[in-house]
């Protein structure tokens, strides 16, 4: 199993959810983070001085089966690609184990319901 987490720009979130489903991903969590970047650069709106050095991304938390880790991988990498400096990150992270609480299952069965699994 592994974590797949991508960190992206807000405006892609809707495609890399869309992208996500059709590649039969059904589950993920998803947080609005800040972070800071190189650029160093003032904007102007209306006359105020806007310090865009804070950067307000989307972080999606994937954890999926080994055989699903480069689908997801091509999906976010995909829809969340505009060809722009900023675009994100995917990290991909060694998951040691999982447990579903309601029946106890482990490992890979807990990430999927096998009597769904064609």
């Amino acid at each position: 199993m592994k974590k797949i987490e991508a960190i992206i720009r807000k405006t892609k979130f809707e495609d890399v959810k869309d992208a996500l489903l059709e590649a039969d991903i059904e589950w993920f969590s998803y947080y609005e983070v800040r972070g800071v970047g190189k650029a160093r650069q003032g904007r102007i709106y209306r006359g105020v001085v806007y310090d865009t050095s804070y950067i307000e991304r989307i972080l999606i938390s994937i954890i999926v089966r080994d055989k699903n880790v480069e689908k997801t991988i091509e999906a976010v990498k995909n829809a969340a690609r505009t060809g722009e400096i900023g675009d994100g990150r995917i990290f991909v992270i060694p998951v040691e184990d999982a447990i579903r609480i309601r029946t106890g299952d482990r490992g890979d069965n807990s990430l999927f319901n096998a009597e769904q699994e064609v």
